[in-house]
């Protein structure tokens, strides 16, 4: 996602860290979320998902996930978005570590920019599919 910062290069974007949080955090933040649009596979009705945005302080979206050509990648990526409660749990319980990747955004870019895809690629942090528990996937709206 570190494109979308423009590689720590758009203006008043050229900060990128990377915030651990808490499983508990985490899984607290989607219980408690909505989804930024009606999906009719997650809601029952309109009705329903606008009741359930009005009240929860969390917004997720499911993005198409980028290859470091932005390529479209056959998956697709969680966007959550925290207000009220959400942030003020954030703040002052759910984070354990900041770390400014600044200079690895950069670095990645810069690789990618002379060609070396494989080179950028071996830089990338290990991802693996989130362990999420059965009852959050229907309120998100996983796959």
């Amino acid at each position: 996602m570190m494109y979308r910062c423009g590689w720590a290069t758009k203006p008043g974007q050229e900060r990128v860290l990377a915030v651990q949080i808490t499983r508990d955090g985490f899984e607290w933040a989607l219980s408690h979320s909505s989804l930024s649009d009606h999906d009719p596979a997650v809601y029952a009705s309109h009705n329903e998902w606008a009741e359930r945005k009005r009240t929860t302080p969390v917004r997720v979206q499911w993005d198409p996930e980028r290859s470091l050509l932005l390529d479209a990648l056959g998956h697709r990526a969680i966007q959550v978005g925290l207000s009220g409660d959400a942030v003020r749990h954030y703040v002052r319980d759910w984070t354990v570590s900041i770390t400014d990747v600044t200079g690895l955004a950069r670095e990645i870019h810069s690789l990618v920019a002379a060609g070396d895809v494989a080179a950028a690629n071996k830089q990338l942090p290990a991802e693996h599919p989130y362990p999420l528990p059965g009852t959050l996937r229907a309120v998100i709206g996983a796959p």
